[in-house]
């Protein structure tokens, strides 16, 4: 199959899955680094490399146009921050590789809720691209476990293990699963997380806080500190008796602040002010 690939760095296993099926890679899609969307420098390398043209702009109906020109056969999107134009008038087939248990969890970022609402097992799923965001045929979905030890990183290794891991089987039976796709359920759409979900609140339990610091991982969290905004890069919080209010100060150890919560303690451990 001649195909387009759309995606970042951490989505650079379902390109070299396909490669190694034997599918030719026509052109690279990527879009400037964020630290939601990741960085493109080893996609950016990988098409430096094999002489493949790389667009960081937006993907419009004329990009779609030239992809048909040169015969391309299939559009595998696995990361994107906007919306595909409509692809049916230039290209057989459109893919996208979403990582959530479709119809469960469509939407931009579906991993942090994933977390949050303590969901036992995940999947990335292979749907068809249609007018709605996520909501296209599934032709085939990889599953695997998550626990209480899961973070936000680690959720995204899985995720980046189970992409491949599928995109092989999409490659060894393309057809035969676009054939045969199944229409989605009604589902649930779930928006970009908040900064509220983001926001440590000491009043509120150890489980919750530890629950928010594990989906957030590397991204961050906020809290308040005697009325100040507080950035938080690294934190711990554990269980404890105290009578004293939440969001006291309890210790200082140099940079770390430990606060009281309502059932315990947290630790700020790598943290700066911020600007309200």
């Amino acid at each position: 199959m001649r195909f387009a690939f759309v995606g970042c760095d951490r989505n650079i296993g379902v390109l070299e899955s396909l490669q190694a099926a034997g599918w030719t890679l026509l052109k690279v899609f990527s879009q400037l680094a964020t630290e939601v969307s990741g960085s493109n420098q080893q996609l950016s390398a990988l098409a430096a490399l094999q002489g493949i043209p790389l667009q960081l702009s937006r993907i419009q109906p004329a990009d779609l146009q030239s992809l048909a020109e040169a015969a391309c056969e299939v559009l595998i999107v696995a990361s994107y921050n906007y919306k595909i134009p409509d692809w049916r008038t230039y290209l057989p087939y459109a893919l996208n590789f979403h990582p959530s248990p479709l119809p469960v969890g469509r939407g931009p970022y579906p991993l942090i809720q994933a977390i949050l609402r303590g969901h036992s097992a995940w999947a990335v799923s292979c749907h068809r691209i249609d007018a709605s965001y996520d909501t296209g045929a599934v032709l085939d979905a990889e599953k695997f476990a998550l626990d209480e030890y899961d973070t936000h990183e680690t959720l995204h290794l899985k995720i980046q293990i189970a992409s491949q891991v599928l995109a092989k089987r999409i490659a060894a039976g393309f057809r035969q699963l676009w054939r045969e796709a199944h229409i989605q359920d009604e589902g649930e759409y779930w928006p970009m997380f908040s900064a509220e979900e983001q926001t440590l609140d000491c009043s509120g339990s150890v489980a919750l806080i530890r629950r928010q610091l594990r989906a957030f991982g590397r991204l961050g969290c906020y809290t308040r500190f005697q009325g100040q905004k507080i950035q938080v890069q690294q934190a711990s919080a554990w269980p404890g008796d105290h009578n004293l209010p939440a969001g006291s100060l309890v210790h200082n150890a140099g940079n770390t602040l430990v606060l009281a919560c309502a059932d315990g303690y947290l630790a700020l451990q790598d943290w700066c002010y911020l600007p309200d």
